[in-house]
């Protein structure tokens, strides 16, 4: 029997709260993604009445490590369906390990949620919240004859396991009189035994082919603090005993995860008939695979504490703090996830992909500067030498709310070496001797001479430049395709530009690891790249997160690493977009 309003927690029944957030980017967001089979489930249960035509999900991650973009994923479809289908959501840590779990994952994991748009209201849980109810449900199995407690040592239980081919081995404590076990569960609650010296497990098939059902363990003796619990508690369920259960004491109706648990989704099942609970039902779909990263806590961890980057939040990873030092937008990330779509077999993502939401995105609100990267003095020799013009440049010509800026003009000027060529071919439409371009914002300019080092390197460009054509258009209409970007040398701010690569050289660092070939191997030496540049000094002051368009270059953000005296960027994406979206 079941018991569905008895299940669910106080408040879960008044929908989801301030859907604004994900829920107001369905509109362009459901136009990209196609309807996916999860959404045809639930409509489908909602067609039946199953449960009432309610939906609810969660978003349930463990508080021993810092969210990643495969997590996003997760927690735009699960809080996306509810707000889509006026359901109910909530955000639930499965704390079940207090040797891993510390209390900064989980105030870290409810920034990045909330970050993301969501609004859980007052529906966030903890698993430690049905520690006293899990025990009454190991309980009421051990009494069912479906549990026994076990002195086997790990390792044992690994050996005895068996093989995909082979049955395992029934435990010898497998059939212990009830009263024994109900006598030795209760002693290893009070403390009378140490860690690993017994463990209670489900007796179900140890010749079952799903080796989930071979009595896997429900309890096991830890005697350790926890964050929330304190040492109340020095046996913990699993988290296999775990996750199913809450579920079903949250009234769960869709519960949604990723490929890898669909063989334990039987377990869930086997526990939810035999404690005769609310049916949550479980449907996995495919986890979200970025090439060039790594999403294992295992390696993240590795990577940080081994100093192969600077922290949780170094933009080369890929989690969402990362993320978000980076510059990503939100916005831009829900996008993303929803043009990835569910789907229920793998699929490597395009990056790219990424790029361009991030791209799309900043392109509508990121303010045009000029930041100069790799500087060459230029001279305009007919400037007169004290005078300094202020020009007006559009701040985005995407809004033209936006407004507009003054940028400074004067005799000498920083542009990027790149811009100029001393020998240049035919189709070269930057500066070159005797050539003439637009100086953004500015004036048409002229090379007219430059000077070199001993080396024969270009010290400084010289140029004329044509007084009628203040703002870059002439009075006599003609025209010229090459427009640079420059800053003016007696106001331009130094500043620090972070330029960021792939942390790996290969898209699968972590398939090599079966030929012996660590994944640290292939850890790409140019990840980062740390330029000194100079820019407009319209940006004096920026807020840390602000974002920019650095004109032809790339959206940049300011980095919390700024000071007062010199600004820091961190290079978010380049403009150049080799992703499409695709026709009709």
């Amino acid at each position: 029997m079941t018991n569905e309003s008895k299940s669910a927690p106080m408040g879960l029944e008044a929908g989801v709260p301030g859907n604004k957030g994900i829920s107001e980017n369905r509109g362009a967001e459901a136009d990209v993604a196609a309807s996916n089979f999860i959404r045809a489930i639930i409509e489908e249960d909602i067609k039946d009445q199953r449960h009432g035509g309610r939906v609810h999900t969660r978003f349930p991650p463990e508080p021993n490590g810092y969210l990643h973009i495969g997590h996003a994923k997760a927690i735009c479809l699960n809080y996306g369906l509810a707000c889509e289908y006026e359901g109910s959501f909530n955000l639930r840590f499965d704390d079940t390990n207090p040797t891993k779990e510390e209390e900064k994952y989980i105030t870290a994991i409810q920034e990045d949620v909330k970050w993301l748009g969501v609004d859980w209201g007052e529906r966030v849980f903890f698993a430690s919240d049905y520690f006293e109810q899990l025990y009454a449900y190991a309980v009421q199995l051990i009494q069912a004859g479906l549990a026994f407690v076990c002195e086997l040592t790990p390792e044992q239980v690994r050996a005895q396991r068996g093989t995909l081919t082979e049955p395992g081995t029934e435990s010898p404590y497998r059939q212990r009189p009830i009263e024994e076990n109900m006598d030795l569960f209760a002693r290893m609650r009070a403390g009378e035994f140490p860690d690993g010296a017994m463990t209670l497990r489900a007796k179900i098939d140890m010749s079952s082919g799903n080796l989930n059902l071979r009595d896997p363990v429900m309890y096991r003796i830890l005697h350790a603090h926890h964050p929330r619990t304190g040492t109340a508690w020095c046996v913990y369920p699993t988290y296999d005993f775990t996750h199913g259960q809450s579920d079903s004491i949250e009234g769960i109706t869709h519960s949604i995860c990723t490929l890898e648990f669909a063989d334990h989704r039987p377990l869930y099942d086997w526990y939810i008939e035999k404690l005769g609970i609310f049916p949550s039902r479980q449907f996995e779909y495919a986890r979200l695979v970025l090439p060039y990263t790594v999403m294992s806590k295992r390696k993240l961890i590795t990577l940080v504490n081994e100093g192969y980057v600077n922290g949780w939040d170094d933009p080369r990873l890929s989690t969402l703090r990362a993320y978000r030092r980076k510059g990503y937008t939100p916005e831009a990330i829900r996008d993303f996830c929803s043009r990835v779509g569910v789907a229920k077999s793998f699929n490597q993502v395009d990056p790219a992909l990424l790029a361009y939401c991030i791209r799309k995105d900043l392109n509508a609100k990121a303010q045009r500067v000029m930041c100069v990267q790799d500087p060459v003095k230029l001279v305009i020799d007919n400037y007169p030498d004290e005078q300094v013009e202020w020009l007006a440049s559009e701040n985005n010509p995407e809004d033209p709310t936006m407004g507009k800026r003054e940028i400074p003009f004067s005799r000498e000027i920083y542009i990027e070496r790149a811009d100029f060529m001393e020998q240049a071919p035919r189709k070269y439409f930057r500066l070159s001797p005797g050539k003439e371009v637009r100086l953004k914002d500015a004036f048409y300019v002229t090379c007219t001479d430059v000077e070199k080092d001993e080396d024969g390197q270009v010290r400084v460009i010289h140029a004329n430049y044509d007084p009628q054509s203040r703002g870059g258009w002439t009075q006599d209409g003609r025209k010229v395709k090459g427009t640079l970007h420059w800053v003016s040398v007696a106001h331009a701010r130094r500043c620090e530009v972070r330029l960021y690569e792939n942390l790996f050289t290969v898209p699968d660092p972590s398939a090599y690891e079966a030929e012996g070939k660590p994944f640290l191997d292939f850890i790409n030496p140019q990840s980062l790249t740390i330029v000194e540049a100079w820019i407009e000094p319209s940006v004096s002051g920026a807020a840390v997160g602000t974002h920019y368009q650095f004109v032809r270059q790339a959206y940049c953000v300011v980095d919390p690493d700024s000071t007062p005296d010199k600004l820091v960027f961190n290079r978010t994406v380049d403009l150049k977009d080799s992703w499409k979206p695709p026709k009709g």
